[in-house]
């Protein structure tokens, strides 16, 4: 798995030292968005519906470093919008590396170049471009609906692996995704020298403008088992491989949806990235007040029913590794020998 062992390590010493506590709900990865306007109009995404007087309002440095505090899970993922359209991204990813946290910069890389030779960023160990890559050239550019995105991604991947940063690649599968063409694009991932890959199913977003791309549960075990299956070795993903094993098809999870919190400037959203059920004033707030039940596949929610989106379930394959030897072991084996 492409996932440095010093992160990894941060990573399962918290975990560890949440069920040591006997804590049920805990976060693992705070996603932090400071601004929600974008520079690309997506067909398959509900973020950025929003009207121009939203659009414009942003997070200061000071909410979002006492939103990490308040959090205090020891990874801040920076989605959005376009995080590089935040006009204090160099300071607030200072600040979060500074205390310790490991930071995945989610971009569509279009300013990323401009940003690297502004000297606005540090390569650091703390943090990774997560760029956003939906497919080879032709799937990339119809999924962002713009040509020549591609083309500027790669140049942008180029030039900061040069300059020493951590690139990582986060590719969003629709049901128009072909097999052996995701394949190829990852391969050709792993040839740019990426340090891993994330990947997750679409999530059906009512407000976004293509409504016939969703992949449904059954469709979604499908197309990850013709992708995974045999998976070369060289492949290397920045996830759990228990997750990857749960989209295709082999294990069973409910989904986690208090375990990627997502902050904005709306405040702390219920219940999750994906659904907007209202905010919290504080982290407490969503923690304790929140009615889990009634979200998740068992909960019977048809919002639930067909989402198998990384945010929700790669929280609850982290708890399955540590729960047991079993899962330790599952986990361990996968890596190890790059077999799913």
């Amino acid at each position: 798995m492409g996932l440095p062992a010093a992160q990894a390590w941060t990573v399962a010493s918290y975990v560890l030292k949440q069920r040591l506590r006997g804590r049920e709900r805990y976060p693992l990865v705070l996603m932090l968005e400071p601004v929600l306007r974008c520079n690309l109009a997506c067909a398959g995404c509900g973020k950025i519906q929003y009207p121009p007087h939203v659009l414009r309002r942003a997070l200061t440095v000071e909410q979002c470093l006492a939103a990490v505090e308040e959090c205090g899970a020891p990874v801040v993922s920076i989605p959005g919008g376009e995080p590089l359209l935040y006009p204090h991204i160099g300071e607030l990813v200072h600040e979060l590396t500074s205390r310790n946290k490991y930071v995945y910069l989610c971009t569509n890389a279009i300013r990323l170049k401009q940003k690297l030779e502004e000297g606005v960023f540090e390569p650091s160990k703390r943090l990774s471009f997560s760029v956003h890559m939906d497919g080879l050239r032709a799937e990339h550019d119809l999924s962002v609906c713009r040509d020549g995105v591609y083309d500027i991604a790669v140049d942008a991947i180029g030039e900061a692996l040069r300059r020493g940063f951590r690139v990582t690649t986060n590719t969003t599968l629709f049901n128009t995704a072909e097999p052996m063409r995701v394949r190829d694009f990852f391969d050709a991932m792993m040839d740019l020298g990426v340090e891993g890959m994330m990947v997750s199913p679409g999530y059906s977003y009512d407000a976004a403008p293509d409504q016939d791309s969703f992949l449904e549960r059954e469709k979604t075990v499908e197309l990850f088992s013709a992708i995974m299956e045999g998976k070369p070795k060289r492949w290397r993903f920045n996830q759990s491989p228990l997750f990857l094993q749960f989209l295709m098809g082999k294990r069973d999870y409910e989904c986690t949806p208090w375990g990627n919190p997502l902050y904005t400037i709306f405040g702390w959203q219920r219940p999750c990235y994906l659904l907007q059920d209202g905010y919290a004033a504080t982290f407490s707030e969503l923690m304790d007040d929140t009615q889990w039940e009634q979200y998740g596949r068992s909960s019977g929610n048809p919002s639930c029913q067909d989402c198998m989106v990384h945010c929700g379930y790669e929280p609850s394959a982290v708890h399955a590794t540590f729960s047991s030897w079993r899962g330790l072991r599952d986990s361990a084996v996968a890596t190890v020998t790059g077999r799913l």
